[in-house]
Order: C-alpha cells, then sequence, then structure tokens
C-alpha cells in the first residue's frame, strides 16, 4: 500500500508529538495553585522546580541533537518520547520539592529532543519551500498541546474520584485528582509510539511512499547535497566555530524567554494580578490558539515569500522584523484595566513570538549541512533555556521579592551571576517584566542583521 503525500503524514506525527510534549509539560503549569497548596511549596520553590526542568531541557538539547545524528530519526523520537512520558507518569509519585524537581528534571532530560528529532524529519522530508511550513505545523501542535492541558487536566484534577473510584485515593493518597493528570497524560505518549513506528522510514527506505513523491524528494536533495558532497559530520569544535551558530544561540536566548514567560507563568499572572480562580483559568486557550496561529503564519508567510524568488535566509528575517515591531505593545497587557483587552493584547505578542520562533528555527535548518543538522539545532536551542532559566528567576524576583527560605544550589548559582539585577528588580511586581518583553525580540533581530546570518 502506498500512502500519497506520505510526508504530510509525516509532519502529522510530528504534530501529534508535539501535542503530548507540550500537555505534558503544561500539566504543571496549569495546576500550579493546587499542587503548591498541597505540597506547600511557594513561588521560589516553583520557580526552581521550572528551573531544574530547563536545565534538564539544557543539558539534554546539547546531547539530543548528536543523539538524533547517530541513532537515525526513528530511533531517536522513539527513544525521547519513551523517556519522557515514563517520567511524566513518574512525576505522580511526588510528595515535595525535591522529588517533584527530580521527576521534572527527568521529564526535561526526555522532552528535549523531539526538535532536533523533528527538525531532522524535516530535513529528510520537506523541499526547502515547504520546510517552515512543516516547521509551523508541529510547532503549532506545541501551541495546541498547551491550549488542551487545562482543558484535560484540571477536570481530572478536580473531579470527585471518591464517588466514583474510591480505591483511586487508596492507592494516590493525598492529592490524587492531579497526581491522576500526570499519569494518564504521560501514558498518552505510549499509544503514539504505535504509528510512529509503523510510518517512519526515510524517504529512500520507505515502502509506503509514492514513486512521485520519492522522485520530487531525492531531486531537491541531490541539489542541496552537491554542496556539501564529500563533507563528513561536524566535530563539536566545528560546530562551536560555526559563527552561525552563536548568532542563533544569541537570537534564541534573548527572544524565547517571551514564549516561556506565557508558558509558565501566565497563568499565574492571572491568578495572582487578575484574580481568576484556578477553574476558570481555562481562559488560557486564547493565548495558546494564538500561539497556534502564530506558529502557522510565520511558517506560511515566509514559505510565500520563498516561492516569490526571495531567498530562503531573507525571508525569515523579513517575517522576524516585522514580528519584532509588534512586542512593544507587551506593558500595556498589564496596564490594561479590562481582562479581555489585556488578553487580546497578550495574543498579539503570542502570535508576533510564535511567527519569530518558526523562522528562526527554519534559519537553522536553512543554512547548516543536514550531516550536523541535529548537533547544531541543539546547541541553538540550548541558549532557547538558558533564557528561560534567567526568566524564571528574574520573575520570581519581581513578583515575590526575597525568600524565606535557605537558597538551594540554583539560586545561590544565579546569585553569583545576576545577584545584583535580582536585588535590582525584587517586588517590582510582573509590569517590570512585560516593559523587559518589548524590547527582546527587536534587540535579537538587531544582532542577527548585524551579524550578517543571511549570508551563511
Amino acid at each position: 500500500m502506498k500512502l500519497r503525500g506520505l510526508r504530510w503524514w509525516i509532519v502529522a506525527l510530528l504534530f501529534g508529538a508535539a501535542v503530548l510534549n507540550y500537555v505534558d509539560r503544561q500539566t504543571l503549569s496549569a495546576l500550579a495553585p493546587t499542587i503548591q497548596a498541597d505540597l506547600k511549596m511557594d513561588d521560589h520553590d516553583y520557580a526552581n522546580v521550572v528551573n531544574i526542568f530547563l536545565v534538564a531541557y539544557t543539558i539534554a538539547y546539547l546531547i539530543s541533537g548528536r543523539v538524533s545524528d547517530l541513532m537515525g530519526t526513528r530511533a531517536g523520537m522513539t527513544l525521547f518520547v519513551v523517556w519522557w512520558s515514563v517520567a511524566n507518569m513518574l512525576t505522580a509519585a511526588a510528595t515535595g520539592v525535591r522529588s517533584l524537581g527530580f521527576y521534572r528534571f527527568l521529564l526535561g532530560f526526555g522532552e528535549a529532543g523531539v526538535w532536533p528529532a523533528a527538525s531532522k524529519a524535516v530535513s529528510e522530508w520537506f523541499l526547502p519551500r515547504e520546510r517552515a511550513l512543516a516547521i509551523g505545523i508541529y510547532t503549532m501542535g506545541a501551541t495546541i498541546g498547551a491550549t488542551l492541558a487545562p482543558y484535560f487536566v484540571i477536570p481530572l484534577a478536580t473531579h470527585n474520584y471518591d464517588l466514583l473510584a474510591p480505591w483511586i485515593s487508596d492507592i494516590l493518597g493525598h492529592g490524587h485528582g492531579w497526581r491522576i493528570a500526570f499519569i494518564l497524560t504521560g501514558a498518552a505518549g505510549l499509544v503514539w509510539l504505535v504509528p510512529w513506528l509503523a510510518l517512519y522510514r526515510r524517504p529512500s527506505e520507505n515502502s509506503l511512499i509514492t514513486s512521485e513523491e520519492l522522485t520530487m524528494i531525492s531531486e531537491a536533495a541531490e541539489k542541496e547535497d552537491e554542496a556539501t558532497s564529500g563533507e563528513k559530520a561536524w566535530t563539536w569544535s566545528q560546530v562551536f566555530a560555526f559563527r552561525g551558530t552563536w548568532l542563533l544561540l544569541l537570537g534564541r536566548l534573548i527572544s524565547d524567554p517571551v514564549w516561556y514567560f506565557y508558558q509558565f507563568w501566565f497563568a499565574k499572572y492571572l491568578s495572582s494580578d487578575r484574580h481568576v480562580p484556578q477553574d476558570q483559568l481555562t481562559i488560557t486557550w486564547v493565548i495558546y490558539a494564538a500561539a497556534g496561529v502564530g506558529s502557522l503564519a510565520g511558517g506560511w508567510i515566509s514559505g510565500n515569500l520563498v516561492k516569490r524568488g526571495a531567498s530562503p535566509a531573507s525571508s525569515r528575517m523579513w517575517v522576524m522584523l516585522a514580528c519584532a515591531l509588534l512586542m512593544p505593545v507587551s506593558p500595556f497587557i498589564a496596564k490594561a484595566a479590562n481582562l479581555d483587552f489585556s488578553i487580546a493584547l497578550a495574543s498579539i505578542t503570542v502570535i508576533a513570538s510564535l511567527a519569530w520562533l518558526i523562522n528562526i528555527s527554519s534559519l537553522v535548518v536553512d543554512i547548516v549541512p543536514k550531516h550536523s543538522l541535529g548537533t547544531v539545532f541543539s546547541v541553538v536551542a540550548a541558549g532557547s533555556t538558558i533564557g528561560g532559566i534567567v526568566m524564571n528567576t528574574l520573575v520570581a524576583a519581581m513578583v515575590s521579592g526575597p525568600s524565606a527560605k535557605v537558597p538551594g544550589f540554583l539560586d545561590h548559582a544565579v546569585q553569583t551571576v545576576f545577584g545584583w539585577l535580582l536585588h535590582l528588580v525584587q517586588g517590582a511586581g510582573y509590569i517590570q517584566w512585560f516593559w523587559i518583553m518589548a524590547f527582546l525580540h527587536p534587540t535579537a533581530w538587531l544582532l542577527l542583521k548585524f551579524g550578517r546570518i543571511e549570508k551563511y
């Protein structure tokens, strides 16, 4: 049996993996008020748990791309999905900050791998003019996962299981509702593996691909391979000697904290500053739906510019400039008196942020040879998580001031580097972070432009 347009079936699977990835990630964010109360965690504890997740994510990024390059896309993706799904299920066993942090570390160590593996899949299956759209589609899966997470996990966490199945509370004990949410969302990833293992092979090895699609992909691949014919995969020293690696790493380090804020803190902002109760935090679906729009729009627009004759790198930069020019509306999100207007403004910045993310991710695929794409992508993405760690620490200081608890190792590490800045922003509230977000993308765009990223 042959499947027409098999590459779009492949991107649908990548979309599904991204949905599950973000459902598992956002389960903690969606249930943060409940879990913090049950485990007696303050906002500094919450920030540290998120940072532990991001530390693992950073470490995993640095090696998962190389794992994908060595194992291949099919085996690499299988390893990552199994790892993070089991880790999410294990989170149900958390009894305090330390155990919760440990399980989230395991989750982060597995979740990072989906992105370099997905980028390799796109490079193997898609033509250059289609790649931004393909990346936009599977990245939209992340935003759909974040959108769906509250609707799945909040009802799971708040359901009265004592009436339906009293044995559940006997087994899982205190907080059994949110513990079930982690178990079921994690198990869904294991189900996803069935179609992945059935469908995914490289085009030349896949018995399900039509001859027409194989010819089209092979001809495009031959043109690209001419430029790198005979080259071997880059060593680590070559990866770090490539100036484009550093430009893209810094670009994501500066700009990605905006999207991390909306993932990890926006629901808490609505709860604390806008007084939205836990059962109404499903309103965040609007933000994640906007992220999905940004993912698709960013890929579609740059793809159309390529069709009209623009070079892939130039098309990405034009779209990213438009996105950067939208970000200065951020301070008005916190200043708006009306909640609906505030969320509408936030949606604009999220659309811009995700359209930017699609195109900066596409730049990696555009300028890096296939033989080293996974490795370079993972190094660049590590800059993203470092930016997220800095953001978490800054926002925690802004919204809660100094912690009364004994500082952990992450607190000591961040204090050593950013102590002066944390002292400066302590107790300033969310408004200061909304001001900072106004300038991050414009700064990153100028860095990439003057670094001449389009010339690589």
